[in-house]
């Protein structure tokens, strides 16, 4: 029988605990996940007792707290606090979303575990090198082709074509339904993923845009497109209720469509 086992830095050890202080009231645990590359020591769970009277509603405001009054060493990413910039996405309690959406009230357990997105190399503590994941997005070419001279006034849109990039538009590129993605996982490397393929059919599907052809020729490849086997765990976490395995069928419909013609090499 084989036997796998994981690289001895990759397991993550009993880290340092952070108790309550006496008398504090509706107290939760948060399980952090703790990494630092000058340290040469494995990851750790560290645990944080705190009171939730002492902080906001969300994920996001009990770790502003954490690292604001009891451990400054704590690294994530935050921006904007409204869920509209995908900054703090991170794995909690197994499940990708952005700490500033999700409340501490709806995990069912009193012990939250706090972890960075899966499958991407950690840079510190909850921060993760998201670098491949938007080369990819710059790869699709994210921005409108037009075969017309530059406008004098804005590029006019009929309500139906608009209403044709609702759902698409949305993403925020947080990276939640790619790291949850295992196709993703396993062939980082050359499938796009969920977000760059949502992303790329965005422009597809826009009626001003010329370079419909070419958009679907660059995706004529094993990999970039036909990894992905419809697991639909990219629909279960995106934050913004979009609907990436949709827009990737969709594409494979066009790539196959009877009238398509594809571009001269």
């Amino acid at each position: 029988m084989a036997e796998f086992t994981l690289p001895i830095g990759s397991r993550p050890k009993k880290g340092k605990v952070y108790k309550a202080a006496p008398g504090a009231k509706n107290v939760k645990t948060y399980k952090v996940y703790r990494y630092d590359p000058n340290l040469d020591q494995n990851p750790s769970w560290d645990e944080y007792q705190v009171s939730s009277d002492d902080h906001g509603p969300m994920l996001l405001d009990a770790l502003i707290h954490i690292k604001n009054e009891i451990d400054p060493t704590l690294s994530f990413r935050r921006s904007c606090r409204e869920g509209i910039c995908g900054s703090c996405s991170m794995n909690i309690d197994g499940r990708n979303t952005l700490a500033c959406t999700k409340g501490w009230d709806e995990c069912s357990s009193s012990t939250i575990a706090i972890s960075p997105l899966p499958h991407q190399p950690v840079v510190k503590d909850l921060v993760t090198d998201l670098t491949l994941f938007y080369a990819q997005y710059d790869s699709i070419k994210p921005y409108l082709q037009s075969d017309e001279p530059d406008p004098t006034t804005e590029r006019l849109q009929s309500p139906a074509d608009r209403a044709k990039l609702d759902g698409l538009y949305e993403c925020i590129l947080c990276a939640c339904c790619s790291t949850s993605c295992p196709s993703y996982w396993w062939n980082a490397g050359e499938y796009l993923g969920p977000a760059a393929l949502l992303q790329s059919y965005r422009w597809i599907s826009d009626s001003r845009d010329d370079a419909t052809q070419s958009r679907l020729d660059d995706l004529e490849d094993p990999f970039k497109l036909y990894r992905c086997h419809t697991i639909m765990n990219c629909a279960q976490v995106c934050p913004k209720g979009l609907n990436p395995a949709k827009a990737i069928a969709e594409t494979k419909k066009l790539m196959v469509a009877p009238n398509r013609k594809k571009t001269a090499a």
